[in-house]
């Protein structure tokens, strides 16, 4: 073999090499591709989402307050809407508070218990007694805001129902939870950034479910937090 050829034929070898390389990266850099992908969180708007959720809302202006009247509307405070043998407010406490105690000779009552509180990142130890309210329930959804953006138009049983679905209902900082008031989340939302998520996607849920609507504020301020969580999930019920 002449010089000239034996130089050719290395060449091609060096290119066959070469190419068998780049080939090998493409297929570990589509490895490593598709590796990490399963763990990125789905595009926004993907199916079933609290964003998603959010697009199939109805918008539109708030109702009149007028008429409304928390106790003869949503029922009195609280109701054992389970039959369970517990009111609301103890059944959310035993959901939501750890290390719970009850009182004497009772198992539905709560006496004690630690809530580490969604709304202000704090810890609050609960007692009950002259400082119970430290811990309250509130309604995610308030009910006035119901009443303002389609309950007003529904029968009483409905109003109860979403008054005691613990869809709606999260034990809370009990100050956080009077500043709220009836506020929605184009007014209001917790001290706590890290609950902002969660927090708005409960109150989709909770719209979505009793076919609410949302003012064009609501639905933009709920918006503007999920542009950070675009795949947080709805809340089970």
């Amino acid at each position: 073999m002449s010089a000239t050829a034996k130089k050719s034929s290395q060449t091609r070898k060096t290119l066959q090499l070469v190419l068998v390389a780049v080939a090998a990266l493409v297929l570990a850099g589509n490895f490593v591709i598709k590796s990490l992908g399963d763990d990125v969180a789905p595009a926004e708007g993907a199916e079933g989402s609290a964003l998603a959720t959010l697009d199939s809302l109805t918008v539109q202006d708030a109702a009149s307050k007028d008429g409304y009247d928390r106790e003869a509307d949503f029922g009195s405070a609280w109701q054992d809407v389970d039959d369970n043998g517990c009111d609301t407010r103890n059944d959310m406490l035993q959901r939501d508070l750890e290390d719970i105690e009850f009182s004497a000779g009772d198992t539905c009552e709560v006496a004690s218990g630690t809530l580490d509180d969604p709304y202000t990142g704090g810890t609050i130890a609960f007692e009950r007694g002259p400082n119970s309210g430290d811990v309250q329930i509130d309604h995610v959804v308030a009910l006035m805001n119901a009443w303002t953006t389609g309950a007003a138009d529904w029968n009483k049983e409905k109003r109860v129902e979403i008054a005691n679905d613990p869809l709606n209902l999260v034990a809370s900082d009990g100050p956080a939870n009077m500043s709220k008031g009836a506020r929605d989340a184009s007014e209001w939302l917790p001290d706590n950034q890290a609950y902002h998520c969660e927090y708005v996607a409960r109150q989709i849920a909770v719209k979505a479910k009793y076919e609410l609507w949302v003012t064009p504020a609501e639905h933009d301020a709920i918006e503007d937090v999920l542009t950070s969580c675009p795949a947080e999930p709805l809340p089970a019920p």
